[in-house]
């Protein structure tokens, strides 16, 4: 019986995973209030260790980078000791973890920053929605532009948060320059009206991307960085006018810089453009959105992708690479519960049990 190259041995960066079934970043709001993950987080991991390469849930790396109430941070050292916890669980099951790094950018609200500051963003334009705040829901307010001073302060954030990441015990990192968070506010124009270096042509808008890049991958070494991309992904309002334009350049700037991986969001009913990504950005390319077991093997098998991460079915699967591999039924997801804190729907989903 032919093997899958999507359950073989593959190479991100510095990493060998023993499979090529990564976990994709999942938020779902368990932290403490003050963002510090506990014991049931730990054991959430420790439940899908089996992963190629679990990547963490969207981790803030500052006070002022906050987006949603019970999302953890990496900016203290309570953090610091509670995604110890976490790191520790998951090695002890065998697993690997990267953390995803992020800023909200406007993707916030006055009453989840400290001070009630007004969010910022690339440009001081408002994003349509609405936030869950401690007094229910309220409007995304208009964000402030960070000015040019102020830049290499939040470079300073990120890099001070992949030095923590590297203090509590993760393997190594992920920025997250997707979903509308601050990194992709700066990269597609539709959120980028600087005038500025930080903004104009697609150049322009990556440089804040690269400059993270470059101060977290003088923290991490080569091989242990990884960044994340949504090109047509309009979550938190995004859109851009030439997305093809704009990723391939982000790509290409990305090229040769020693990272582990380009990590690509694009559905795959969809999934266009991610081959001219590959290309441009030459190195390892992680797909997610929307694969199950054929089209992941697919994908992996044609040499399209290295490594395939896949998010939904993890919640409910914690065995999710052996069940793939075996062709067995899957757990069905409870929605309900997404985002609700408690064991319910996060720790309680059951493994296969073979009848014996």
């Amino acid at each position: 019986m032919k093997r899958s190259l999507l359950f073989e041995p593959v190479k991100l960066g510095k990493l060998w995973l023993p499979n090529g079934v990564l976990m994709a970043p999942l938020t779902r709001l368990r932290a403490e209030a003050d963002g510090t993950p506990g014991e049931m987080i730990a054991k959430y991991y420790e439940q899908r260790a089996s992963a190629g390469l679990i990547i963490s849930e969207m981790t803030v790396v500052s006070a002022k980078g906050q987006a949603y109430l019970n999302a953890p941070g990496m900016y203290t050292e309570g953090h610091r000791k509670g995604w110890r916890r976490v790191t520790d669980a998951v090695h002890g099951a065998g697993g690997r973890i990267f953390s995803q790094l992020a800023h909200a950018g406007r993707i916030s609200h006055p009453s989840l920053l400290p001070g009630g500051a007004i969010p910022v963003g690339a440009s001081a334009v408002r994003p349509a929605g609405h936030v869950h705040t401690r007094s229910g829901s309220q409007p995304y307010v208009t964000p402030r532009a960070l000015e040019i001073g102020e830049i290499g302060g939040v470079v300073k954030e990120f890099a001070d948060a992949a030095r923590m990441a590297m203090e509590a015990g993760f393997d190594g990192v992920e920025l997250h320059s997707a979903n509308g968070y601050l990194l992709d506010q700066f990269l597609r124009d539709g959120t980028n009206w600087r005038q500025d270096g930080y903004g104009g042509p697609a150049k322009g808008r990556a440089r804040l991307l690269l400059e993270v890049v470059e101060a977290v991958t003088e923290v991490w070494g080569a091989g242990r960085v990884g960044v994340r991309l949504s090109p047509f992904n309009g979550f938190n309002d995004m859109s851009d006018t030439n997305p093809r334009e704009t990723f391939t350049v982000a790509a290409e700037a990305l090229s040769g810089r020693g990272l582990a991986y380009l990590h690509i969001f694009e559905p795959v009913q969809e999934a266009w453009l991610t081959p001219r990504l590959r290309q441009a950005f030459g190195g390892a390319l992680v797909v997610n959105g929307g694969f199950d077991v054929e089209t992941g093997n697919a994908v992996v098998e044609g040499r399209s992708a290295d490594a395939v991460a896949f998010g939904v079915p993890f919640l409910a699967n914690p065995d999710l690479p052996e069940r793939l591999r075996a062709g067995l039924p899957l757990n069905r997801p409870d929605p309900t519960t997404f985002y609700t804190g408690g064991a319910r729907g996060y720790i309680d989903y059951p493994v296969h049990s073979p009848i014996v």
